[in-house]
């Protein structure tokens, strides 16, 4: 903790100091631009054992930032959900949540209730890794003009970052210029003390520094963290 002490400082100036980006810039050509939005349903939100009121927290900059981006002419709105199967392999590590067929599997109430819910495009997924078995990376080659992926979301150090860190190292193995921007203020992640989880028998997750190490490990790789996306 001592030997870590200095960086964990400078990881704060960091998330600090990081700035916003134009939305109207950055989509000057709305057709190249997708919004990515991952796990934003009910049972990360709202209800079920991994509902967590810091994701849910996330919710009114990111029905903001879908609004916006509709009115610049945005038309792609991709919605990775997890939707799993009721003996879901990965229930190994996480109780069990958003099953087939259930409410928690839904996306929130607050993204069905935008207007042009109905144009946007669901992949259900039965792991945090969204491009296994769930057709994105056929989306992502029949829609080539898409240079611009905005990811949003939860959780920032697991499907977030599966997702930001597939779109972004795919365009690096096919030599394609591709941005991949996460707005800081749209992403988080779900906390659990070491005390309650030892209560529970449960695996700690210290919110706070995941956040922050996973954003600068996005950064480091090439991904574009930004505060906001205004």
């Amino acid at each position: 903790m001592e030997h870590s002490q200095e960086f964990l400082e400078y990881l704060d100036g960091w998330l600090a100091g990081l700035r916003g980006l134009s939305l109207a810039e950055t989509a000057e050509r709305p057709e190249g631009v997708a919004v990515v939005s991952v796990d934003v349903i009910n049972g990360f939100c709202h209800e079920g054992p991994l509902a967590s009121p810091r994701v849910r927290a996330i919710l009114p900059p990111m029905v903001r930032l879908f609004q916006a981006s509709w009115e610049c002419g945005v038309r792609h709105f991709l919605l990775a959900q997890d939707t799993h199967e009721p003996e879901a392999v990965e229930f190994a590590c996480f109780p069990a949540h958003c099953v087939r067929g259930t409410k928690e599997a839904e996306p929130v109430p607050e993204i069905k209730s935008l207007p042009f819910f109905d144009q946007m495009t669901i992949f259900e997924k039965n792991s945090i890794d969204s491009s296994q078995n769930t057709g994105l990376d056929a989306w992502i080659n029949a829609h080539p003009e898409v240079d611009r992926y905005i990811v949003v979301g939860d959780c920032t150090d697991l499907c977030i970052y599966q997702m930001a860190m597939h779109i972004r190292l795919d365009a690096n193995a096919r030599q394609l210029r591709r941005r991949v921007i996460v707005p800081a203020n749209c992403v988080e992640t779900y906390d659990l003390p070491v005390a309650i989880a030892r209560g529970i028998g449960a695996v700690p997750h210290n919110a706070d520094l995941l956040h922050r190490v996973f954003l600068y490990s996005m950064m480091l790789n090439g991904v574009e963290v930004m505060a906001s996306l205004d």
